[in-house]
């Protein structure tokens, strides 16, 4: 340790009465900013989580619904193929809509995870009533 003596003006305090006046520093606006900034940011993130949420269970109700139905052949990865209310049970077919007089639910193509990709739903089908209600068997 050094013998030799700190300089005053050094220091992070006033050493004399003489010394110019220390002023905290007003840190509300800083405070409140960030406040609001953070407040922003984090709900904006809530919204998104809550958007890939619903089209997560959305994507899973589909897939189960598919899975469920009846299928008469091994479907290829890569097609599409339609899904459709027939007899009081569901059946995914190759016919298209257009073709089939069968009440068309949607139409799902097959990714390489096996898991069915809505292309498009039937625009007077209600996803929360068609996965809210089994068919009767």
């Amino acid at each position: 340790m050094s013998d030799k003596p700190i300089s005053r003006a050094f220091l992070p305090y006033p050493a004399s009465t003489l010394s110019p006046r220390i002023v905290p520093t007003d840190l509300s606006t800083f405070k409140s900013r960030g406040i609001s900034q953070v407040e922003r940011d984090l709900q904006q993130k809530l919204v998104e989580i809550r958007e890939t949420y619903l089209k997560t269970i959305d994507h899973f109700n589909w897939n189960k619904l598919v899975y469920e139905a009846e299928i008469n052949f091994e479907p290829v990865v890569g097609e599409v193929y339609h899904l459709y209310e027939s007899l009081g049970r569901h059946l995914l077919s190759m016919i298209g809509p257009g073709e089939w007089a069968a009440r068309h639910l949607a139409t799902f193509r097959l990714n390489v995870d096996r898991q069915w990709l809505l292309v498009e739903a039937s625009p007077e089908i209600d996803p929360k009533e068609l996965f809210a209600q089994p068919l009767a068997s």
